[in-house]
């Protein structure tokens, strides 16, 4: 894990601010587009999980909840919402349709990380976040902006800070906080390492043109580490955050039941 925060600086930057806001969550915590649930262990052992995911997450993501992920409810238990839970971990609800099988103010916390861009009616899933919030409950949210175009032709948008606070304050969400994720430096290196990934994969050819491109990769492999070095210093470096990573996003649903403000995460 700790190898590929340092490589992977997109997955590096997101643990980083969930590492420090995860640990003040308490309740219940639904991680919507949960994967396979890679920040999971970031929470307190009390908190009750639930995850959610799409049926078809594997098949479009390459990507399910391990089979033996913890305790916590009965998939589907109480939960309105269209389709039937899958295979996977036994508090993993998967659904299918637009309506999320989480009960309505069931969840304290929602997590929801790197999965609005894969979403095309943003206000409906967003209104549907606040619908499973309690009063007072709280979104984080983390989403990509310096990202390559991925998982072709299900990734659809790039949201900038002014965006994300309208589209948020539209679904009914106030006091949205919205944190940068590394600055330019972070970016470079992140570009660096992608293009050395890209040739060491062949570039999608066959024959000598792939040869000759895996080849050039492991010449560019000193780069590479160069690119990660630069672009984790950048993390912990921001400086200006005009070109970022991506953004992490705190928002709260009205009137907190009681004094549980979340911290935004540090920047070092």
């Amino acid at each position: 894990m700790a190898l590929r925060r340092g490589v992977d600086l997109q997955f590096g930057s997101i643990w980083h601010d969930l590492s420090w806001l995860l640990p003040q969550v308490r309740g219940t915590l639904a991680d919507v587009g949960c994967g396979a649930q890679p920040f999971r262990d970031l929470l307190r052992p009390e908190v009750r999980y639930v995850g959610v995911d799409i049926e078809d997450a594997q098949g479009r993501f390459g990507r399910r909840a391990p089979r033996d992920g913890g305790g916590g409810s009965t998939p589907g238990e109480g939960a309105p919402g269209e389709g039937a839970p899958g295979e996977g971990a036994a508090d993993t609800r998967y659904f299918s349709g637009d309506l999320l099988p989480l009960a309505d103010g069931e969840a304290d916390t929602v997590l929801c990380t790197e999965t609005l861009e894969h979403v095309l009616e943003t206000a409906s899933f967003l209104r549907e976040l606040r619908r499973a919030l309690a009063s007072g409950g709280r979104l984080i949210l983390t989403v990509p902006f310096a990202a390559r175009w991925h998982f072709v032709p299900q990734d659809y948008w790039r949201f900038t800070p002014a965006g994300l606070e309208h589209v948020l304050t539209q679904a009914g969400f106030c006091e949205v906080r919205i944190y940068a994720r590394g600055g330019a430096l972070a970016v470079a290196g992140y570009k660096v390492l992608g293009l050395v990934v890209l040739l060491l994969a062949g570039q999608g050819r066959e024959g000598a043109a792939g040869t000759l491109s895996r080849l050039a990769g492991l010449c560019l492999l000193p780069v590479a580490a160069v690119g990660a070095l630069l672009g984790n210093l950048g993390l912990k470096f921001p400086g200006t955050a005009e070109d970022t990573l991506g953004y992490t996003v705190v928002a709260r649903t009205g009137p907190a039941l009681r004094d549980s403000a979340l911290r935004g995460p540090k920047s070092a």
